[in-house]
């Protein structure tokens, strides 16, 4: 971060410093919410969580190097008293912001594929300047301030997630900082039952190219008419990626190999180059085209583009990693989380990943999909009941309408491939309470050269099943 003196922390914050502390001390960064994290330099921002109370943590942290605590209440350490720990953080970031008009800010929005193409851009824009983007998916309250906060006076990019939990969250977080250029990838059924339908999500994720100036640049997928139609919502320039011929930036030729990842000619006004993802797939040409517009935007030829996306692999967990085991099962990771959209695209590609082999899969029912949550999940259990696997685990609970699905979804399927006068084998779907649960009941399925698809939402932590079935604790 740029350095501040806890005077002009104080004054930022409309805090009041406490603990005796020195109003010229000097913050260098980072500013953390984990005391673990803390360096020499940092500034530790207390909160009151469920479990545990940050404040508690404030001496430790500094001990371990912090200036001082932004916290809510005096603490045995030097601190900035304020009102609201958040609000506070979000001032600070703004500021910090404000005083970076040489960066320029890329926020990435939609409802599914947010950090694979935030992970992909902030790796095209580090060939043109030092960049800063969200490690994961910091994208919230917290986690977008944390992460303007790291950039200092020689940032000259950063690549911001911004997720909407509800209407007005997105333009909030363009307040602190200002995009310049904003990417809109899609609309599909995540949170639905917090928005109330497509439309309502549509709206809050447009509120991204709203904030942008006139004289930026909204990035917008031709192919989802949702996301089209927010052109007419910004005065900024408009240029539209996708894979049909009116996109500016688009893919031409598109094939998938024997692993599910996908090769295509990228084609940009100005000439065309072939790309070949490392990245697991069919719905990564669609991030890919997405960071590659912005990134033509900002002035990166066509085969530089081609090159870095061609040799990107993923930086963030839990999203398509693909490991194979000595005994060759291939156990596919995409826990992280789950929607309706991004259940249809990892089936997809495990289809594809998983040909000739025996194919296994663990999900579990999905949620925040309100009035529609049961019909879609029963969608969910026949898109996994009729996949042709050999074998369906549903973890944790809610997992009937998902159950009634795949059951029959699987009943079906065997009765047409049973040769006649034999009974069909159909395929055991099993529901099991955990995460650990699903990993020991794959165990006993599991043969070398099979192959594993594990996808749920967050909540459920199915991580823990791939990590078990690969042999290691979580890194």
């Amino acid at each position: 971060m740029i350095p501040l003196p806890l005077a002009r922390i104080a004054e930022i914050t409309s805090g009041a410093l406490s603990g005796m502390a020195d109003p010229r001390a000097v913050v260098r960064g980072p500013v953390v919410i984990d005391s673990r994290a803390v360096e020499p330099g940092s500034l530790f921002v207390a909160f009151s969580g469920a479990r545990v109370d940050g404040h508690d943590y404030a001496a430790q942290a500094v001990r371990a190097g912090a200036v001082a605590v932004l916290a809510t209440r005096p603490v045995e350490a030097p601190a900035v008293i304020v009102p609201d720990a958040a609000a506070a953080l979000a001032a600070l970031a703004t500021a910090q912001a404000a005083a970076l008009p040489d960066t320029t800010v890329i926020g990435v929005t939609g409802s599914a594929g947010k950090t694979t193409t935030k992970d992909l851009l902030a790796r095209l824009t580090g060939r043109i300047g030092p960049t800063i983007a969200p490690v994961g998916s910091f994208n919230n309250e917290l986690g977008h301030p944390l992460t303007v906060l790291r950039a200092d006076a020689g940032t000259r990019y950063m690549v911001l997630e911004l997720a909407a939990r509800n209407a007005g969250h997105i333009a909030e977080l363009t307040r602190i900082a200002p995009p310049r250029i904003g990417v809109v990838l899609n609309v599909g059924t995540a949170h639905l039952g917090v928005f109330g339908g497509k439309e309502a999500i549509a709206k809050a994720k447009g509120e991204l190219v709203e904030a942008l100036p006139r004289t930026g640049v909204a990035v917008l997928n031709a192919d989802d008419p949702y996301v089209r139609e927010m052109a007419a919502r910004t005065d900024a320039r408009v240029t539209y990626f996708g894979r049909g011929e009116d996109a500016a930036i688009r893919a031409e030729d598109v094939t998938v190999d024997a692993r599910g990842r996908a090769s295509f000619t990228l084609v940009v006004p100005s000439g065309s180059a072939p790309v070949q993802l490392q990245l697991y797939g069919g719905h990564a040409v669609e991030n890919a085209l997405a960071a590659a517009a912005a990134a033509y935007e900002l002035g990166l030829p066509v085969a530089t583009i081609a090159e870095e996306l061609s040799q990107a692999t993923p930086r963030s967990r839990w999203r398509m990693e693909v490991s194979d085991r000595p005994d060759g099962v291939t156990v596919v990771n995409d826990a992280y989380n789950a929607n309706p959209d991004s259940m249809r695209a990892a089936f997809e590609m495990f289809g594809a990943l998983g040909r000739g082999r025996r194919c296994f899969a663990v999900i579990a029912a999905l949620r925040e999909l309100g009035d529609e949550s049961d019909a879609l999940n029963r969608e969910l259990g026949r898109l996994a009941g009729g996949s042709g696997l050999a074998g369906l685990v549903v973890a944790g609970p809610g997992a009937e309408p998902v159950l009634e699905g795949a059951q029959a979804a699987a009943a079906a399927a065997a009765q047409r491939g049973a040769p006649p006068g034999h009974p069909p084998q159909v395929m055991p779907v099993v529901h099991v309470p955990d995460a650990e649960a699903a990993a020991a009941q794959l165990a006993g399925w599991l043969r070398p050269g099979d192959a594993v698809l594990v996808k749920g939402p967050r909540a459920m932590g199915l991580e823990r099943t791939a990590e078990l079935l690969l042999g290691g604790a979580p890194q």
